[in-house]
């Protein structure tokens, strides 16, 4: 018997995978003198990997069983020494292996498996006998269940006959308007909708919620500007009217959740989320037999064992242009080197809750800044030649025409890859946690937007506005936007969802990296002077990629910019 043969199915399988890490984990970590089980996680980890058909290795199955490398080494010897584990060839060409469960441990652990919902289904209180089998594991007793299609007769109000939006211009949104359009008939026209470049809509809303009346029922901000409009008293606070909304916070992750917060006040709705990753093509590391790159010099190794400009094939390619894009890369290899641009005392998802943003300590002049900068004058070399120029969708064009190898992208934009026709990189993409210093930890940026609705809006529209966000974010919503190719899944009942999942190889991804705690939303930090910070950093970081400014020297000037900045804006 195999996985597929059994009354499990795959996704079932994964949920309960899933719920006995989240069952033994707090019991690790809480009971005194309680070590982790590394047989258990061995277990969990490869029958997990096998039906997610992701490789594993020795040494990552070391790591995730949670014991000494030593240890974790000869209980794997002894267990595929035992039958338990098999190796499985890389190909005709390697010499290395693959490790996965034998049948033996398949089969058992399905059996245990289906045991565990069983007993589950009987403590929810469904008979035993047919009706527990048909018990689907994570259904509608838990957050993962199969998501209903969406429905407007909820938003059917003539008193949002007249909600005006100010939003990011982008496939999210404009599908966005499409469906709100769809199912408000004449109450909801496509004209409500207002969507702007993002290098617009940050001016578009300062003078939007700076006006007088307001033009706009709601906001889009990009995360990082939240600081800004929060501290200045140019959004509402939301606490007041989340309460009586049909939406669940603890349905989203907890650092999507937090993007939302500013000083222990909940201001705005994560609408949709987006992380950066590094993508790569399946086929040409597999035909160079290279594993694929955890740190700074594997990647670099890498792009120039495949930098082929002769052929027009190029390393990597990424967002090297002046200005925005830039300094948006250099943040990210800042954090993969475990710094930060400011000065956070303790990195996690709610660390904004006890920030003090009047007190501000720039991070930028550091070895992390360093360390970044001279790591992005290495991708230089294995770039295509005009990568200086490269915005967002010059460099997913460059690499879904298969002109590169390797590629710095955003989830939102890494979803065309397997969706747009036009791809020539289709079911030949790796999706892989950015790469580290040596030695740091794996780490990746939430980005995506927020919701916001104007300050001094009446108590009574301020909750008809916010019903209507709660539509618009709610789990059937973003589902649908899944199913069409937009992998942008905040809630972990549409991540659990398994037609959701079934959709984008990326949600598995993204889940898998939230699972580990790899997400971060400190490395682009939402403080009041973030968009002078950027301002700054895409002008002396290009000088210094690009046009051979002293690294240190770039990075001291960066610091006396902003400190200047906050000081003549200081209020």
């Amino acid at each position: 018997m195999n996985i597929q043969e059994s009354k499990l199915s795959d996704h079932e399988l994964s949920r309960v995978i899933g719920f006995l890490r989240r069952i033994r984990g707090p019991f690790d970590e809480t009971i005194p003198g309680v070590k982790p089980d590394a047989h258990w996680n061995i277990v969990l980890e490869l029958v997990d990997s096998h039906i997610q058909q992701q490789p594993m290795d020795v040494t990552s199955l070391i790591e995730l069983s949670g014991a000494t490398y030593g240890t974790g080494n000869r209980l794997i010897t002894k267990m595929i020494a035992d039958g338990q584990i098999v190796k499985v060839p890389r190909g005709p060409k390697h010499k290395t292996a693959f490790l996965a469960p034998s049948d033996e441990m398949r089969n058992a652990f399905v059996s245990y498996a289906m045991h565990v919902k069983a007993h589950l289904a009987k403590t929810f209180g469904l008979r035993s006998g047919s009706e527990t089998e048909e018990y689907y594991f994570g259904g509608s007793y838990f957050a993962s269940h199969i998501i209903s299609p969406l429905q407007g007769h909820d938003i059917n109000s003539e008193a949002l006959r007249n909600l005006r939006f100010l939003l990011h211009n982008d496939n999210y949104f404009a599908s966005m308007r499409n469906m709100w359009s769809d199912f408000r008939n004449d109450i909801g026209r496509k004209s409500s909708f207002d969507l702007v470049p993002l290098a617009e809509l940050y001016g578009k809303a300062e003078q939007a919620l700076t006006a007088s009346p307001k033009t706009y029922d709601v906001v889009a901000l990009n995360i990082p500007w939240l600081g800004r409009f929060a501290a200045s008293g140019l959004i509402a606070s939301l606490d007041d009217v989340l309460p009586e909304a049909a939406i669940n916070p603890y349905d989203f992750h907890p650092s999507v959740w937090s993007t939302g917060r500013w000083n222990n006040k909940q201001y705005g709705i994560p609408i949709y989320c987006t992380i950066e990753i590094l993508t790569a093509r399946k086929d040409l590391f597999e035909a160079a037999q290279l594993p694929y790159p955890k740190t700074f010099d594997e990647l670099i190794s890498a792009a120039r064992t495949l930098h082929k400009p002769d052929q027009q094939m190029y390393g990597v390619t990424w967002s090297a242009a002046r200005g925005m894009t830039i300094a948006h890369d250099f943040m990210l290899f800042v954090a993969s080197a475990q710094g930060s641009i400011i000065d956070i005392p303790r990195k996690h998802e709610n660390w904004r809750d006890s920030f003090n943003d009047k007190d501000l300590k720039l991070r930028i002049n550091s070895d992390e800044g360093l360390a970044a900068i001279e790591f992005m004058r290495q991708l230089r070399e294995v770039s295509p030649p005009d990568v200086q120029t490269f915005g967002s969708e010059e460099s997913i064009q460059c690499f879904m025409s298969g002109q590169a190898a390797m590629s710095f992208s955003w989830t939102m934009r890494a979803a065309r890859l397997e969706h747009e026709l036009s791809s020539k990189v289709k079911r030949r993409v790796a999706y892989l946690t950015p790469p580290v210093l040596r030695g740091r930890q794996p780490t990746a940026p939430v980005g995506g937007f927020l919701l916001t609705i104007p300050a001094n809006v009446e108590p009574e529209r301020k909750q008809q506005i916010v019903n209507a966000i709660a539509w618009m974010a709610s789990p059937e919503a973003m589902k649908a936007h899944v199913r069409n190719g937009v992998p942008v899944a905040p809630r972990f009942s549409v991540c659990a969802d398994p037609e959701a999942m079934a959709s984008s190889p990326i949600i598995s991804f993204v889940d898998r990296m939230a699972r580990r705690n790899e997400l971060n939303t400190w490395s682009r930090p939402p403080v009041p002077e973030y968009v002078e910070i950027e301002r700054v950093l895409g002008n002396e970081i290009y000088e210094a990629v690009f046009e051979d400014k002293p690294a240190k020297k770039a990075l001291a000037d960066a610091e006396t910019q902003i400190y200047r900045y906050i000081r003549e804006n200081a209020s």
